[in-house]
């Protein structure tokens, strides 16, 4: 249960609607009672009638009319007050459910890069869907069912031992092995239950890697590998569940056993006492039959309660997995920060965590409001690492980086990533309309703000051609555009965003040379008071930068503007001369 503990801020949170729910099971369980009281006494009296103490059949009618009354009247009563109950349990738990899946989500929201990079998407996905849903039993029907079982315990073993002390003892004698069972099966059901979870975790996984990559899989007539490799992760999952539930079908047929047992004890020891006189009516026998089948679905679901909350906990083990998962990047300053757009890289050094690859060896460069800084380099140079450091998705082993003349770590986190406008070389698009993909970085933007920055990105021309224009809703990731119509959708939502750093990383690669230069000269327009920096492979991108780093292997080997490049020779030059023949061809 140590797992568990963690949700303990919710029933604190929710206590008085639980207390409520409590206060209306012990009503609920004490109308319950009644109508086996009522039976007994109907009993007794017909008991009374055969053996002559009651001489009229008018009189027995009429006090079985009066029992029959009492009995559907209590059972309305109790019928009604137990909805009640379920209502008030289950609606708290979905209450839960509901607080826990944004706790789950806020701290996505919060871990860094490296965290990603880590755990997989299907993964991620299963434990705020199904490890929660396995939570939410927990907080919901195995709370309900634990409250209504005691309750319903203390109600009816206080009548039966009230009514027969020896005969109660009797009754509730298998009660004591029913526990130890429930104990060696649960620790079974825990083990096998995070097994199952893990299991569902990798098909998750597997399933959602499947779909995401359905063109390379179909282009390289992988289906039938992926459909063999789906159906082993399948039988491993199903033989995984089988497992688990034959243990839990232990439960059902031993509670059914010695539920059989009690009853036999209650008629054998029950008549006896009957017949020696210890207990005077045969009413007696009936209640404490009666009360063992009450007991029944309890205790029954005492070993269900016990496989929920084992399940629960090993769900709840893999969420604060995740939930004690610390973000590396913090925000170290509440206080609201205005960023103008001057950066300044001192001796930069940057290794990833997960591959131990250096990136950057002692970057230096700086780059003042309104200038326009141009990077260029081979494949793994660390270009685009440079622009995730200036937007903190990373901090900086050695060296410092500062915005502003202040260090980077010491602004507000937020306030810092909304003065950025961050085109990446993957673009990304969300499974909606293109205008609310542009509009994803200004809510708030008219049509006519989103129309203007689609025109700056040069794809207006692109989406008015459309049947349904800017209400076309797009595919998962944007599959429904070409490369260079996501591209310039993402240049667009960056646009709109009015930000004081615009940073573009190698997003014109998916475009012509003609529409670059369309784009280019209107990001020039738009960024004469901002800061802009340009990753990109081709020298026509950076070209009229206002300055040129070229990077190689991580370090800074040539920079100035292009005719200085281009006059110093080297890799610029060279690489220029290159694409130049290449266009004239």
């Amino acid at each position: 249960m140590k797992e568990l503990q963690h949700l303990n801020k919710y029933f604190y949170k929710y206590k008085w609607r639980l207390i409520l729910g409590f206060l209306i099971t012990i009503a609920a369980r004490i109308f319950a009672i009644y109508p086996v009281q009522f039976i007994g006494d109907s009993t007794n009296v017909i008991e009374s009638y055969v053996s002559g103490e009651i001489g009229s059949a008018a009189t027995l009618r009429q006090e079985l009319f009066y029992y029959i009354v009492l009995i559907i009247g209590a059972q309305l009563i109790s019928a009604f007050l137990t909805f009640l109950m379920r209502q008030t349990f289950i609606v708290v738990s979905r209450y839960m459910e509901f607080d826990l899946k944004n706790e789950v989500y806020e701290q996505y929201q919060k871990l860094s890069l490296n965290f990603y990079k880590k755990n997989r998407t299907g993964d991620l996905m299963n434990r705020i869907s199904e490890d929660v849903s396995k939570v939410r039993m927990y907080l919901g029907p195995a709370i309900m069912y634990s409250v209504t079982t005691l309750t319903l315990f203390v109600i009816v073993i206080w009548y039966m031992v009230n009514t027969a002390p020896m005969l109660t003892l009797y009754t509730l004698a298998p009660l004591p092995f029913l526990s130890f069972a429930i104990y060696k099966l649960s620790v079974a059901i825990h083990k096998r239950s995070t097994v199952v979870q893990q299991y569902l975790s990798k098909l998750n996984t597997f399933t959602q890697e499947s779909f995401s990559g359905i063109s390379v899989i179909k282009s390289y007539s992988l289906e039938p590998q992926t459909n063999k490799n789906f159906v082993e992760l399948s039988n491993g999952s199903k033989q995984k569940n089988l497992d688990l539930v034959k243990v839990q079908a232990f439960f059902f047929p031993l509670m059914v056993l010695l539920i059989g047992v009690s009853n036999t004890l209650v008629i054998f020891i029950g008549g006896r006492q009957v017949i020696s006189g210890e207990i005077e009516n045969i009413g007696v026998i009936v209640e404490f039959l009666l009360y063992v089948n009450m007991l029944t679905w309890p205790v029954a679901t005492v070993g269900w309660v016990t496989s929920i909350v084992q399940q629960a906990e090993a769900s709840q083990k893999r969420i604060n997995e995740f939930l004690k998962e610390e973000p590396q990047i913090k925000n170290r300053n509440e206080e609201r920060t205005s960023i103008l757009g001057d950066i300044a890289f001192k001796n930069v050094s940057f290794t990833y965590e997960d591959t131990n690859i250096t990136a950057l060896r002692n970057v230096s460069f700086t780059v003042k409001r309104g200038e326009t800084l141009a990077i260029i380099g081979k494949t793994g140079s660390g270009k685009s690492t440079i622009l995730e450091l200036i937007g903190r998705l990373y901090d900086v082993q050695t060296g410092l980086i500062e915005i502003d003349g202040r260090n980077i770590r010491e602004l507000n986190l937020y306030d810092l990533r909304d003065s950025i406008g961050y085109v990446p070389q993957d673009a990304f698009l969300f499974s909606d309309s293109i205008r609310n993909n542009i509009r994803f970085g200004k809510t708030n933007a008219t049509d006519e703000e989103v129309i203007e920055a689609a025109k700056n990105a040069s794809v207006h021309n692109n989406v008015i051609g459309f049947s349904k224009g800017y209400d076309t809703v797009l595919g998962e990731r944007g599959i429904t555009l070409s490369g260079g119509q996501k591209q310039r959708v993402s240049i667009a939502r960056a646009i709109i965003h009015d930000p004081q750093i615009l940073l573009f990383d190698d997003c014109l690669s998916a475009v012509d040379t003609e529409t670059e230069e369309e784009i280019l000269n209107n990001l020039f327009k738009i960024s004469k008071e901002k800061t802009t920096i340009i990753v990109s492979h081709r020298i026509s991108s950076a070209k009229n930068a206002d300055k040129i780093i070229i990077l190689e292997d991580g370090v800074i080997g040539q920079h100035g503007t292009h005719q200085e490049l281009i006059h110093a020779g080297g890799y610029y030059k060279e690489l220029y001369a290159k694409q130049l023949s290449e266009k004239e061809m």
